[in-house]
């Protein structure tokens, strides 16, 4: 989920803070990409499109041809990938996902009920809403990157706090999810639609935080406080409080415990045992491995690794697998170059009367040395 109705806030409210980019803009750029949210999006598409692509024993391989295929255009664009792959979610997560798992139970409900209707549209409407990323999934797709020569990170717990990490430690230069919860954070720098804007012909959203607070007129911690009262992943929000009234409640009482002391909690009810205060100290001080135990090196690709890797059971097409690594290794050979502005610094041309007057004023200064007009240093 993220934050509720983050992205739209900001929208309205500080629309200087977020910039529509293309994907050519980030030649030369690392970046760090949520994985998960990546293959679900990846086996989302596949399946609006009519049915899974599958291996042999019909196992999907939508996942692996996404993140194939895609990352190979991100590295011709010039961009190093570094996949960032969720750990153990926060306990604190688990009434999220206790929801998540009951909407699945109405959706398959829902889904049989269409399938006998032949009611197509619902069909594919509930086929979305089973899709999950699981454990395999990400176990292959881990596999194919490392055979891609992309890093791959283990977070120990949410990949979007190990993407932040990375970005406000420098090792690379942009966070890209979906979840605009990078942003809570603390990523200096998030990018929505990286990984499908070409797909969708949309441009690629880039999210500044300074810009963000600044807009919205509050500090860091008051920005987290905003996003629990909007409604997050860690625990429930005050039924009642929009997005705009929450950021007029921040900006008022500047803390989420003020809030609660000046609003009338008979009509704006908090969740029973609400644990903002932990809520807010996970986004705070995230669960996450130290950038600087953490290597991103990128290799050239084992075409012959990839090939069984993809092709036989899982049934990809050789050819185009092999053309695939040999785009790689192409692109990879390109990029090591850098940014140019990682190599130039910008010089302004001097304005020509300016410098046709110091030119004179040098010729005099030099004439009177030479004149005998200056304190020169008396000779040997």
């Amino acid at each position: 989920m993220g934050i509720l109705g983050l992205s739209k806030l900001i929208a309205d409210i500080a629309p200087q803070a977020v910039k529509e980019m293309e994907i050519k803009n980030y030649f030369g750029r690392k970046i760090a990409i949520d994985a998960s949210m990546s293959l679900y999006q990846f086996l989302i598409a596949v399946r609006s499109e009519g049915a899974q692509l599958v291996s042999v024993d019909g196992e999907t391989t939508s996942h692996l041809m996404g993140t194939f295929y895609r990352s190979i255009r991100l590295i011709e664009n010039g961009i190093k990938p570094v996949y960032v792959f969720d750990g153990k979610p926060p306990e604190m997560k688990s009434h999220q996902l206790n929801k998540r798992a009951e909407r699945r139970e109405e959706a398959e409900k829902e889904l049989q009920k269409a399938t006998e209707a032949g009611d197509q549209a619902s069909i594919e409407k509930f086929n979305r809403r089973l899709v999950k990323v699981t454990r395999h999934h990400s176990e292959e797709a881990k596999e194919l990157l490392k055979l891609m020569g992309i890093p791959v990170v283990d977070a120990p717990c949410e990949a979007e706090a190990q993407c932040a990490a990375l970005v406000k430690s420098g090792k690379v230069f942009a966070a890209a999810t979906e979840d605009m919860d990078a942003l809570t954070f603390g990523a200096p720098v998030l990018l929505r639609h990286l990984t499908f804007s070409e797909a969708r012909k949309m441009p690629v959203q880039e999210f500044h935080l300074d810009h963000v607070l600044q807009g919205l007129e509050l500090n860091h911690d008051e920005f987290i406080d905003l996003c629990i009262l909007l409604g997050c992943d860690y625990c429930g929000s005050i039924r009642g409080i929009g997005p705009k009234r929450a950021v007029e409640l921040i900006r008022q009482h500047r803390t989420l415990d003020n809030v609660l002391r000046n609003i009338d909690t008979q009509k704006y009810t908090p969740p029973e045992n609400w644990d903002y205060e932990l809520a807010r100290k996970l986004f705070i001080e995230p669960e996450v491995t130290d950038p600087k135990d953490i290597e991103l090196k990128w290799s050239d690709p084992d075409e012959e690794g990839l090939v069984k890797f993809l092709c036989g059971d899982r049934q990809f097409n050789e050819e185009r697998v092999r053309n695939g690594a040999k785009k790689l290794a192409r692109a990879r050979t390109g990029t090591t170059q850098g940014r140019l502005d990682g190599f130039f610094t910008i010089t302004l041309s001097p304005n020509p009367k300016r410098k046709a007057e110091d030119d004179k004023k040098n010729a005099a200064k030099k004439k009177a040395k030479t004149s005998g007009g200056g304190r020169g240093r008396k000779p040997k």
